[in-house]
């Protein structure tokens, strides 16, 4: 019996050490994911992000932000995973992303947040990675996309004034945030998601043009059930202006000196210091070079940032690609639309792959890790594939798509291409518009810069000569017989920044005079190449390839692929001008005039088997599509 009773005994000490054990394993797994934003534990938390004092906190403790920029609508579905794990292995803690409206509402009654743009499964995946995430909504982002994000239909509003107090901008707004805030609400911190902080607008400093603006967005936010830290973000020269009482500063810059420290400073003594946009490199112009920043130069800023105390975030961490017509465009000092590549020069290319800037955060970050644990190890790189060549056998002249387009419609006087009743009457956002009116003279043609961007122009569907911002004058041929004189005119991208974003009007904005005398009574038809249209091509009148085959055209190949598909490289060498499809999915702008010279073609839009190529192309073709494995930017000049 004593023998029994001493066992018992030990059984139960046992019994007792192993629960205390156990206890002790889940307090600190609770602890550590009270302290990592996984989705998979949410709860309620009380203090989220704080900045009451030179150091944020959160959840009371000491917290640098280590962030970088992935915009979700830059980078496959397939591959939003592979890149939040490079950037988590790159010892990155905070996730930052744009929320473009223009896309999540591409017409006044239509939203969209599947698939490419489910912002709510983006947030999420970041949360299952352990990152956190300040979310930058907008309504205007800038990101270098056209019209900074706000969706054209706006300018219909002939009295629009865009990111002011303006009660059509306004309603609009409160209309998108109704759809858009109810999402994201749930994934705040102090409601168990990983969103810490959210900003309020972009760069509003530039603008300045309603002291009431700011302070709508603000309430627009919070009264739709945001309470995670505010935050603005504006260049050091114009803090003051883009501010807002009760809401943190931010920076954006790409050298670092001690006059934007003392600027930051002033503006806000007694709080964090933080900036919100850290240029990794810069986007490219067409006709332009490759922006580059040396990696060098980039660490020695990013050190000094941390050697100061200073929260971080790059942008781009990874730049990905403005996919179909989102690429923004400059006006300042000349206009020039940005290339459909996004790659940024960032510490992950534009296909993903690992940089020398990339390796040296890597070791830099390493340091700054508040648990001191070992940074996850790099995924592996995905494979790159050269496919053979794919020979167009096909092609379908403009003119004879021209029953498939939207329209025609009738105008007497030209008019803006997002003034068009196309698109159940939200005008048309993107692409190409032909204009087609009758003339019974020739002599000079005169655009009065009237031509938004660029425009082909013909008679009788014979090219004649092109309109663009520095080309306002043509020769029409002699004829006193009717003939058809037609303008082709592309929206090469609005305008991204600055205090002319109300004029963004594309395609013929105003008169053309023909001997001084307005054009009139035009037919119209609205070639946006959207989705929709592109399929209807399959119903098109094609034709064998011609020796000489006419231009504009579209023209037809197939690429093989077989197993699992890889990345690749499109690259249309000979060819001029024109936009890419690959199953039906735009890729994007090429044009010989470089800097970019080849156009990322992720493995994920692949079939197993057999691709559509289609091609339009403006004036020349080589009836070949190459697709490479490495990627061709250009010839690469230096930040300065």
């Amino acid at each position: 019996m004593a023998i029994l009773r001493i066992r018992n005994l030990h059984k139960r000490k046992y019994t007792i050490i192993g629960l205390v054990i156990v206890c002790f394993i889940i307090y600190k797994c609770l602890g550590f994911f009270s302290s990592m934003p996984q989705t998979g534990w949410k709860r309620s938390r009380k203090v989220g992000l704080n900045a009451n004092s030179s150091q944020f906190t959160l959840e009371g403790e000491p917290f640098r932000i280590l962030g970088g920029s992935v915009h979700y609508f830059r980078v496959p579905r397939a591959y939003w995973g592979d890149r939040l794990m490079k950037m988590k292995a790159c010892g990155i803690n905070t996730l930052t992303t744009y929320v473009p409206w223009s896309l999540h509402q591409p017409e006044k009654g239509a939203f969209n947040f599947h698939t490419q743009l489910d912002l709510e499964a983006y947030i999420s995946l970041a949360a299952e990675l352990g990152l956190w995430v300040i979310l930058r909504p907008g309504p205007y982002i800038s990101a270098d996309m056209d019209l900074g994000g706000l969706p054209s239909w706006l300018l219909r509003d002939g009295s629009m004034r865009l990111r002011t107090t303006h009660p059509g901008f306004t309603q609009a707004v409160n209309t998108y945030f109704d759809k858009l805030i109810p999402k994201v609400v749930p994934l705040q911190f102090k409601k168990g998601g990983p969103i810490i902080a959210v900003q309020v607008e972009d760069e509003y400093g530039s603008f300045a043009k309603d002291q009431g603006y700011m302070v709508f967005i603000k309430e627009a936010l919070q009264s739709r059930g945001i309470s995670e830290l505010l935050l603005t973000s504006d260049n050091t020269n114009t803090l003051k202006s883009g501010g807002v009482d009760g809401v943190i500063r931010s920076v954006k810059l790409q050298k670092l000196n001690q006059r934007n420290i003392q600027e930051l400073s002033a503006a806000q003594p007694n709080n964090p210091s933080m900036v919100m946009e850290y240029w990794t490199g810069w986007y490219d112009a067409w006709g332009d070079l490759h922006h580059v920043l040396p990696p060098e130069d980039m660490v020695s800023t990013v050190r000094e940032i941390l050697r100061r105390g200073m929260s971080v975030n790059l942008y781009m961490f990874h730049g990905g690609s403005n996919f179909g017509f989102m690429s923004g465009a400059v006006s300042d000092p000349s206009y020039r639309a940005l290339v459909s590549s996004y790659d940024y020069d960032a510490p992950l290319s534009e296909d993903g792959e690992y940089t020398a800037k990339y390796h040296l955060l890597r070791d830099l970050f390493s340091r700054y890790n508040s648990r001191g644990d070992i940074l996850p190890d790099m995924p592996t790189l995905r494979y790159r594939e050269a496919y053979e060549p794919a020979i167009m056998y096909q092609h379908l002249s403009l003119w004879d798509a021209l029953s498939l387009a939207e329209g025609p419609f009738k105008s007497s006087k030209a008019i803006s291409m997002e003034n068009l009743p196309a698109n159940n009457a939200n005008g048309q956002s993107y692409g190409y518009t032909l204009y087609e009116t009758t003339i019974t003279s020739g002599g000079l043609l005169q655009s009065g810069d009237n031509v938004r961007d660029r425009a082909l122009v013909f008679v009788d569907r014979r090219y004649i000569g092109l309109f663009n911002h520095q080309n306002l004058e043509l020769a029409v041929p002699d004829g006193k017989e009717k003939r058809t004189l037609s303008f082709l005119v592309e929206n090469c991208g609005r305008v991204h920044r600055g205090r002319d974003l109300d004029k963004q009007h594309k395609g013929l904005v105003g008169d053309i005079l023909l001997n001084h005398i307005p054009l009139r009574d035009f037919t119209i038809y609205s070639l946006d190449l959207k989705p929709s249209f592109i399929d209807s091509l399959y119903q098109a009148p094609w034709k064998n390839l011609p020796e000489n085959p006419s231009f504009p055209g579209f023209f037809m190949g197939r690429l093989f692929a077989y197993g699992y598909p890889s990345d690749t490289f499109v690259k249309l060498p000979g060819w001029e001008k024109g936009v890419v499809f690959i199953n039906g999915l735009n890729l994007g702008r090429y044009w010989s005039i470089g800097p970019q010279q080849a156009l990322y073609l992720p493995g994920p839009f692949l079939n197993s088997g057999i691709n559509q190529v289609f091609v339009f192309e403006e004036q020349e073709g080589d009836y070949k599509v190459y697709f490479e494995d490495s990627p061709d930017l250009g010839m690469a000049a230096e930040i300065q």
